[in-house]
């Protein structure tokens, strides 16, 4: 399978030199995490059993680029983790660690850009370049129903990952578009940085889920 049909990249992935040679640097420095491009997070029944997907950023670097789980090991985590076990959407107890034991139902978890990047911020090239792998993930659940969103990024990629034009499927809190068959939810990201600031509430966060898991059941 070539690296432009397959879902997950290779685990020293060579296409974006910039975050490659950031892993390399974590390698050597903390060589026991996981230090590679995050895989997609699936449910135990596999990919069939997927109706949702969420999109984040990137994995962050004592986050999931440590534990090799999206948002596992850092704030965005918690918050993401609890507001699905809340709305049905997991399973079990999240502890920040990926043998907690937690699953997901129906759901899928990645991030536009699989491996970490300094300071938190792909660059476009790598943001890009990083769709050869958010597009076939898309294409691997046949039974998708809708995809949220965490942030503009993530947002805009997933947009051009659908065939979408960004200027006429903007990125907005709460959002609920249709794009390419998908019904697209977006909210702003779970970062602490946006709870400590206020732009993103709890309340905020859990009202988007508790839209998508009604459209679900619908």
């Amino acid at each position: 399978m070539s690296a432009a049909s397959s879902p997950e990249p290779d685990r020293d992935c060579p296409l974006c030199p910039r975050l490659h040679d950031f892993i390399a640097a974590w390698r050597e420095r903390e060589p026991g995490w996981f230090n590679a491009p995050v895989p997609t997070f699936l449910p135990p029944e596999g990919e069939v059993s997927v109706k949702l997907l969420i999109v984040g950023l990137a994995p962050g670097l004592r986050g999931a680029n440590r534990t090799g789980r999206p948002f596992t090991g850092d704030y965005a985590g918690d918050l993401l983790y609890g507001t699905l076990i809340g709305q049905g959407l997991a399973r079990g107890e999240f502890k920040a660690r990926p043998d907690d034991g937690l699953e997901l139902v129906g759901t899928a978890i990645t991030n536009a850009v699989r491996c970490v990047p300094p300071e938190n911020k792909p660059v476009g090239a790598e943001i890009a370049t990083c769709r050869t792998f958010l597009k076939p993930t898309i294409a691997r659940f046949a039974n998708l129903r809708a995809i949220l969103t965490l942030g503009s990024i993530a947002h805009q990629s997933t947009v051009r990952a659908l065939g979408g034009r960004v200027a006429a499927l903007p990125f907005r809190h709460g959002g609920r578009q249709e794009a390419g068959g998908i019904t697209l939810f977006s909210s702003y990201h779970c970062s602490r940085y946006n709870t400590n600031t206020g732009v993103l509430t709890e309340e905020m966060f859990v009202n988007v889920f508790k839209e998508i898991a009604a459209f679900l059941k619908s």
